[in-house]
């Protein structure tokens, strides 16, 4: 590719955008914690730290089970990114997988794994996924003379009519404080 040629345009920004639209479709961030969660989790049980001239081995005999609940963990966090609507039983399984790297794990993975894996899990079970907006449509004439609403009619200024009751049961409605359940 020489100086001249220019690049193709917009390319960049074009993916860009299609990452963020395919992100916020979905409980992404709540992924990438119980996924980042997941390795701490199952690597420090098998690895072999050197300090100086000393080696510290952590292998414990916990270290099958660590392996498990990280490997879990990682899985978890790539189905909340590709089949959000599992979003509540990986949630859930990821804060109970976080809570039993404890005891098993070397305290979760010296806590960093339990923490992003419990973050993850519970930003998993809160996310819902967003509703699109419906257009508004433009007020025509709503402003008297000098730019202030007008009042509506049969709105606040009609005395026999509540404009703060929020709770459907005025007695203008037939509901006289009952609420019907089904």
């Amino acid at each position: 590719m020489s100086a001249e040629t220019p690049a193709v345009t917009g390319q960049f920004h074009r993916r860009r955008l299609q990452f963020r639209a395919w992100r916020g479709s979905r409980p992404f961030w709540a992924g990438l914690f119980v996924l980042l969660g997941g390795f701490p989790i199952m690597y420090f049980p098998y690895a072999h730290l050197q300090l100086g001239h000393l080696t510290l081995a952590m292998a414990t005999t916990a270290g099958a089970g660590s392996l498990i609940i990280g490997v879990l963990l990682v899985i978890l966090g790539i189905s909340l990114w590709f089949q959000q609507h599992v979003r509540t039983f990986a949630g859930v399984a990821a804060i109970l997988l976080a809570l039993v790297s404890i005891p098993v794990s070397n305290f979760g993975g010296f806590v960093i794994g339990f923490l992003l894996a419990l973050i993850g899990g519970a930003m998993a079970v809160s996310w819902v996924p967003g509703v699109p907006s419906a257009p508004q449509p433009a007020q025509s004439g709503g402003t008297g003379a000098g730019g202030s609403p007008e009042a509506a009619p049969g709105g606040a200024t009609d005395p026999g009519h509540e404009a703060n009751d929020l709770s459907g049961t005025s007695p203008g409605n037939g509901a006289n404080g009952r609420h019907s359940a089904g």
